[in-house]
């Protein structure tokens, strides 16, 4: 019940902002004959279909779902004046108040809506129908003002009559006419909520029709005002049952003398919150931004300090399991960095529009802002753990280890002075908590809202890194480097080299391809790898290996953006680590390149392979998904860590000339190089795997609110794929459901895998590719690349797909509306 009451309210918020959402729930078939999506107006009107023949597939077990609650309504008001009544009629009342009603007025629609699904074509119109759903909308209101009370009624009622416990909650909800689907059971409780859910779901099939409906045609003005009554229904109901609003609050820095500060989310009861850390020369303080009048002046408030000579570092061994920490779901990560992207590219065309007029920038920098912090807020998972000898602990969190090195290092360093314990009076603490607002170094949180515009806005593409050797070791160590980028203000792990066991000079040459997402450092540590056994897996997130070295560079693009490979050094504690590393834009990155040579696979069609080896699924598809199975499964970062480049080639031209000894070869192959594989097979495919001829329609069907007529599209296109594309897709994407079932583990969710698969398996062919209103790569990440990404997702999150099932073309109904 809540989970239902929370994404309704997550649908309010998103249908008032007039976005896209990206939704799955009905398990539909679609109904019409798909075309090839030729001219605008008729795409229109195809989806146009779609949208409604789902919307209508979902109003039938909204009127099945009113109908089994109000069954029960004429027995119990006829024993209601009996000696032993059930309930009394008051309470008959409260509990069934304007279901009648609201079932009254969709049945009429339904049957009126029906016979112009059934005999489709371009001139038939619908509007006046939404129109007249929309002008009854004052019922729902008298419905939602008594929703409350209804419910704790039916509460009240269950405990205190046996009888009436059974009846509510034993309510059968037929299955549509066209399905075999027996009755499912429901609970009073829970149909009582569909009336607020379908409020939603209704504005959402208008915004849908409108999307797909041409200006010209009769429809539009009358589904225009409808969708205006219902915004306007919405917002009223949104304030009533959404009264639980909150800003992030942003907090700023410190001194004594100060010598390092920063923005650290800090764990305080379970909850996240953003603090400004400083580390004086004797402290360590962590403050918060005090809200102030407007025109005040900003304060900092103190949370804590420790002084330097009572702090320690809690580390595993001698501290308790992590507490409780609130955490978001990856998925609305993923939406927030879409929403992120997408007014980044609205900022620009505002800019470009208005030369310079500020008004609405300023607004969409607000918004912008308030995504930004969220994502910082709830992105990190590494533990930094603070202690006090006198007995209390901190936990911070951070997005990477090279964080948590700066600050410990720092503190580090500090303590080997002779320190002494330092006691602030409650005046001395005030005034150094006041003058931390001008000693700050780092003035604002690290966000794109907060750059001048002058600033670079990052790469977006691809960066080929070698990871040449390293020097420096006075002792031999097993040693390794890993390397991260920054993506949306913080930093994430991209590729592992191999383990180099018991040198002083280990040689790796492994080349690197890195996804950038608006990035503009490198980074790369060098780690001692820890083979004690009695130290691993104390905690997912801690790393317990040794960071025996660190650096960054700078991605100039001046530098990077040259056809040649650009030869650099980072020095770190002694230690040199040499590196190459070139840069390929998005645009370029976007191209598919049919092979010459067509006895091989790759650059090949899938249905030419297929067709040669007289298989269902390539060759190499098949034994690259059961290596993985085999032994990388539990592989932390599978398929996001990138696999050592000349490997993947060896491993290319193995499966391109058919060499006997390519199962010897995948067993002795890094796992990593194996999944490096299989994803490169699929970008270089000469049409992508889901069709060039699709593309448009999989962009229009993810695009669309209503999850009904989202549902009977996605299916529908899946239908439409040729088989060797379907069976292949099918049996990769059960394959990542395996995968994902082992996150725990391998830390790779679904949306893990939507995020590195996405944009392979849909990305189009260089001919499909020109889109004269894009010119930044910025605007194709957020326009194109995160669609994509979705797709996939919705596809990984959906019950199995059959491959028999879906061809049957059968209409099947899921009552979970």
């Amino acid at each position: 019940m809540e989970e239902d009451e929370e994404e309704v309210l997550g649908l309010l918020d998103r249908v008032l902002e007039d976005e896209d959402l990206f939704d799955s729930e009905l398990d539909l078939d679609c109904p019409f004959t798909p075309a090839d999506f030729k001219g605008d107006t008729e795409k229109g009107l195809e989806m146009k279909k779609l949208v409604l023949s789902g919307f209508l597939a979902s109003e039938e077990i909204y009127i099945n779902q009113l109908e089994a609650l109000l069954l029960p309504m004429k027995p119990l008001k006829a024993t209601a004046t009996t000696s032993k009544p059930v309930l009394t009629m008051e309470q008959i009342e409260t509990i069934f108040f304007k279901i009648q009603d609201i079932f009254v007025i969709h049945k009429e629609f339904y049957d009126a809506l029906s016979p112009n699904i059934q005999q489709w074509d371009e001139k038939i119109t619908v509007g006046h129908l939404f129109q007249k759903l929309a002008s009854q909308l004052g019922v729902y209101k008298a419905f939602v003002d008594n929703y409350k009370v209804a419910v704790e009624t039916v509460e009240k009622c269950s405990q205190a009559n046996s009888q009436f416990q059974k009846i509510s909650e034993n309510l059968k909800v037929k299955g549509p006419k066209e399905s075999k689907d027996c009755p499912t059971i429901s609970t009073m409780e829970a149909l009582l909520y569909k009336p607020i859910d379908r409020i939603t779901r209704s504005t959402l099939v208008l915004h849908d029709l409108l999307k797909h409906t041409p200006k010209d045609h009769p429809d539009f003005p009358l589904l225009q005002d409808a969708l205006r009554i219902s915004q306007s229904f919405l917002s009223i109901i949104n304030e009533e049952i959404d009264p639980r609003r909150t800003a992030v609050t942003t907090p700023k820095g410190e001194a004594r003398q100060l010598v390092k500060d920063g923005f650290l989310v800090e764990v305080s009861e379970g909850t996240r919150k953003l603090r400004h850390v400083f580390l004086f020369t004797d402290l360590l303080l962590c403050a918060k931004m005090k809200k102030t009048a407007v025109g005040r002046h900003q304060q900092y408030e103190c949370k804590w300090y420790i002084p330097l000579a009572d702090l320690s570092f809690q580390t595993l061994d001698d501290s308790d399991s992590l507490p409780h920490i609130q955490t978001l779901p990856e998925h609305e990560i993923e939406e927030m960095k879409i929403k992120i992207s997408t007014i980044k590219s609205e900022i620009q065309k505002e800019k470009k529009a208005q030369k310079g007029q500020s008004r609405n920038v300023d607004r969409l920098r607000k918004k912008m802002n308030e995504q930004e912090s969220c994502l910082l807020l709830f992105s990190p998972t590494i533990p930094f753990r603070i202690h006090n000898k006198h007995g209390k602990s901190y936990l911070f969190l951070l997005s990477s280890d090279y964080e948590r090195s700066e600050w410990r290092e720092s503190i580090q360093k500090l303590q080997k002075k002779d320190l002494q314990t330092c006691v602030l009076s409650s005046v001395e603490l005030q005034v150094l908590t006041g003058s931390c607002f001008k000693l700050r170094t780092v003035h604002n949180i690290p966000v794109t809202s907060n750059k001048d515009d002058e600033e670079s806005p990052g790469l977006y593409g691809f960066l080929h890194v070698i990871v040449h050797k390293a020097t420096g070791f006075t002792e031999s160590a097993n040693l390794y480097c890993t390397l991260e980028v920054d993506s949306f203000g913080y930093f994430v792990s991209k590729a592992i080299t191999r383990v180099f066991r018991d040198i002083t000079e280990p040689q790796w040459n492994e080349e690197f391809e890195i996804e950038l997402e608006g990035s503009q450092f490198l980074r790369i540590l060098c780690y001692e790898k820890c083979y004690d056994k009695s130290k691993l897996n104390k905690d997912d997130n801690e790393i317990v290996d040794k960071i025996m070295g660190k650096g960054q560079v700078q991605l100039d693009p001046q530098t990077v953006q040259s056809k040649n490979w650009h030869m650099d050094v980072i020095e770190m504690n002694g230690i040199k680590v040499e590196f190459s590393m070139k840069f390929t834009s998005r645009d370029l990155s976007l191209k598919r390149t049919p092979s010459k040579k067509q006895s091989g696979v790759f650059g090949v069609k899938i249905n030419v392979v297929t067709k040669r080896e007289r298989s269902k699924v390539p060759y190499i598809v098949r034994q690259c998904i059961e290596e993985v199975e085999k032994r990388g499964i539990d592989e932390v970062g599978i398929y996001r860590i990138s696999g050592v480049a000349t490997d993947i080639q060896a491993l290319k031209a193995a499966f391109d000339a058919n060499t006997k000894d390519i199962l010897m070869m995948l067993s002795d192959m890094d796992i990593n190089a194996i999944a490096g594989t299989l994803k490169l097979y699929f970008r270089e495919l000469p049409e992508p795997l889901l069709t060039d001829r699709l593309y448009p329609a999989f962009m229009e069907g993810i695009a669309l609110s209503d999850p009904a007529a989202k549902e009977n599209c996605m299916m529908h296109l899946l239908r439409s794929l040729p088989d060797p594309n379907l069976i292949t897709f099918l049996t990769l994407l059960e394959h990542l459901k395996r995968v994902a079932e082992k996150e725990p583990i391998n830390k790779m969710s679904l949306h893990n895998l939507g995020t590195v698969f996405g944009p392979t398996l849909l990305r189009p062919s260089e001919s499909e590719i020109s889109k004269p209103n894009v010119t930044m790569a910025s605007d194709i990440w957020s326009h194109d690349v995160m669609a994509q990404v979705q797709v996939l997702l919705y596809y990984l999150q959906h019950p199995p797909i059959s491959f028999a099932e879906l061809k049957k073309n059968t209409l099947y109904f899921s009552t979970d509306v």
